[in-house]
């Protein structure tokens, strides 16, 4: 059976001008080293510049309305030109910008025409990179129960409180976050979610001394952060949604966070590993030749090419408009956990050399070692293992009377 989408002479009429297009605009340069951490700054400016090219042809989000900055074009030339930026090692957007992958989304469903006008074109367009604020020192899982408080004062919302293991290597323009704008309100009824500029007075941020990094290989992630906000004034126009009803617009960015948003990139460390037992060798033969490392190199290909069906599958849903409902969370729960089959299988395959992390003479240039570093620490950022299988059991109606119902995402 074919999974793979079909395309028109038309369609593929554009694949070739968006091939030509990335040729002439992406650099020769471009770097991609295994940790994200590593990313200079250079290259991420370099990333910045693509974006905003890519933004300025509606193509860095293009199945928005061009009224906001987007393309305005149907999901088949979206995936075209994700699939063509995966060929030259990219994501989109090709820099980190978590806050705008969920947060401009989110702005689309829950905000005013004068939001929308105001704050989506910089975003769509590559403009601004955000920052999503989530965790905190005693909230994570359960983003419900965050003690960070925005306090409406006039024409302000005044914030204090502090977000943990946020963020990347390099500052953005930008945060989005979720507070308490009740305290004594109901519970999911007393929150507010807003876009806050990161270069209001009060804002700090501290960069976290962590083991595992974690960020998104290449497009600048890397490293966490601490972000403290003291007594920090946001305009009140930058509420999203209805006051004390923040919970309703969080539905939205945890849905394309726990995997609604789907993506259409390919697993690079199967290229690396695949071009690694072939080209070295083992007791005077190719790594790929020995029969357990085959069965290995196997096992490894069939789980990333049923993780890139299930993410093909929910960005076709996503940017078609059609409703979700566990697909999200079931691609995220298979990713985590066939992430560490993965690492694991690397290991198994190659030994504890291939956890030697260095990018002159470590194996792939570190990517191996990068790869079971993140494994580990991927099971738990955007809802844990165990809260995937929470919210499909929910979806699908075990253990309630009514199925929980998935996040608007149009």
């Amino acid at each position: 059976m074919d999974f793979e989408p079909q395309y028109t002479p038309e369609q593929e009429a554009f694949r070739k001008e968006v091939a030509a297009w990335m040729e002439a605009n992406v650099p020769e340069d471009l770097e991609t080293p295994a940790d994200a951490a590593d990313l200079p700054r250079e290259q991420w400016e370099k990333r910045r510049e693509i974006g905003r090219n890519l933004g300025s042809r509606g193509w860095l989000w293009p199945t928005m309305p061009t009224q906001y900055g987007g393309g305005g074009l149907d999901v088949d030339h979206a995936v075209i030109i994700e699939e063509e930026m995966d060929k030259v090692g990219l994501s989109m957007p090709p820099y980190y910008d978590s806050g705008g992958k969920m947060g401009g989304p989110t702005i689309f469903v829950w905000g005013n025409e004068e939001q929308k006008q105001r704050l989506l074109p910089p975003i769509f367009t590559g403009q601004v990179a955000s920052w999503q604020l989530l965790t905190e020192p005693d909230s994570g899982s359960d983003l419900a129960s965050v003690k960070t408080t925005a306090i409406r004062d006039g024409d302000d919302y005044v914030v204090n409180g502090q977000k943990i293991f946020v963020g990347s290597a390099f500052l953005p323009d930008q945060h989005w976050t979720v507070a308490v704008t009740d305290p004594e309100g109901e519970r999911h009824h007393n929150l507010g979610w807003f876009m806050i500029p990161a270069n209001l007075p009060g804002i700090t941020v501290q960069r976290m001394d962590l083991l595992i990094a974690g960020g998104e290989s290449g497009a600048g992630g890397g490293y966490k952060n601490t972000v403290f906000f003291d007594d920090v004034r946001v305009p009140a126009n930058n509420l999203i949604g209805e006051e004390n009803e923040g919970w309703k617009a969080a539905q939205t960015h945890l849905e394309i966070e726990h995997g609604g948003g789907g993506r259409i990139a390919r697993n690079w460390i199967v290229d690396h590993l695949f071009e690694y037992c072939k080209t070295t060798s083992r007791n005077g033969h190719p790594l790929s030749k020995d029969p357990d490392v085959r069965d290995k190199l196997i096992d490894i290909y069939m789980e990333a090419e049923i993780l890139r069906l299930f993410n093909l599958r929910n960005y076709w849903m996503r940017h078609s408009g059609k409703r979700l409902s566990y697909e999200g969370s079931q691609s995220s729960y298979f990713r985590k956990m066939s992430g560490l089959r993965a690492g694991q299988s690397v290991l198994e395959a190659l030994g504890p050399y291939g956890l030697t992390y260095d990018e002159e003479w470590g194996p792939a240039g570190g990517h191996f070692e990068a790869y079971a570093r993140s494994s580990l620490v991927s099971v738990h950022p955007g809802g844990t293992a165990d809260i995937q299988k929470v919210i499909m059991a929910r979806r699908i109606g075990i253990g309630r009377a009514t199925r929980e119902q998935a996040g608007a995402l149009t």
